[in-house]
């Protein structure tokens, strides 16, 4: 049983493990460096160097093979990765390869899902995440998943209650900064601006490191004429990305994702309108 100090430096948690250990001690070790914190660059690397060493000592492991396919994609979609395009490669082959070998486990499932969200393919992704649900009812994460990729496919009216959802099943969660920010997200597109802020503030009290939360923010509270804080907000999201998105409407665009048109017209009419306010530039 490993016992990890919360105070301890991350740094220090990466002392060699014998190899006659096996892969399963790597893995918790990995899994618990999450137990409570809300994600940041550090952790991610600390965890995927972590499962990288597992899947050497275990090629076949098919929890290695998973957890590492759900950190890089999930590297990917929280912005925290300076390769994305090698992250989620790698996250692929690794999903494909462990829903091959075994497609009867929750785990395997939630890979694959993991990265078609990451690569925008969330139609795709939607009966991966209930499968997982199939296999494992109280797997949280998904719930709250598959609410969102519901709402980005267009079923907007699914996303609240979902969030709700995952909230009451586990309201200690790591996570839940993100279930704050996407029941925000839904008022905000819906126009329901001090509705939208509430939420917003608690998922930046969540996790302060994650632009997510301070994009929106930014948006909501120039949306509300207040254009110093939406300015603040702004530039914090700015500072904590590495891929640019912020620097302008067009780049912002590019990148999304607004799902569906009908969704999409909804983050026109009042997300990018309110990053405009907040002073980012058209290009």
């Amino acid at each position: 049983m490993f016992l990890i100090d919360r105070n301890t430096e991350l740094g220090s948690l990466s002392p060699a493990v014998p190899s006659w250990w096996g892969s399963g001690p790597i893995t918790l070790r990995a899994r618990a460096l999450h137990l409570g914190r809300a994600p940041t660059r550090l952790i991610y690397a600390e965890q995927i160097t972590l499962y990288e060493r597992a899947l050497a000592l275990d090629p076949d492991s098919e929890k290695a093979q998973c957890y590492l396919a759900m950190q890089l994609a999930s590297r990917v979609l929280d912005q925290m990765t300076d390769s994305a395009a090698s992250d989620l490669a790698r996250a692929e082959t690794l999903a494909n390869r462990a829903l091959a070998a075994f497609p009867r486990t929750a785990r395997a499932h939630c890979a694959r899902a993991q990265v078609l969200r990451a690569q925008k393919r969330f139609e795709e992704a939607i009966p991966e995440y209930e499968t997982v649900l199939a296999l494992n009812r109280n797997w949280v994460e998904a719930i709250a998943v598959l609410g969102y990729c519901k709402f980005i496919t267009g079923s907007i009216e699914e996303a609240i209650p979902a969030q709700e959802r995952a909230i009451r099943l586990s309201p200690r969660d790591p996570e839940i900064w993100q279930y704050y920010y996407w029941i925000g997200q839904v008022h905000l597109l819906q126009s329901r601006i001090d509705e939208a802020i509430l939420w917003f503030e608690k998922a930046r009290s969540g996790d302060p490191e994650h632009p997510l939360p301070h994009a929106y923010l930014a948006s909501a509270y120039a949306l509300k004429g207040e254009a110093e804080p939406a300015a603040a907000e702004l530039a914090f999201a700015r500072g904590l990305t590495a891929d640019n998105r912020y620097s302008s409407i067009a780049r912002l665009r590019e990148v999304g994702p607004f799902g569906v048109p009908k969704i999409r017209a909804l983050f026109e009419a009042t997300y990018i309108v309110g990053l405009r306010k907040a002073g980012m530039a058209e290009k």
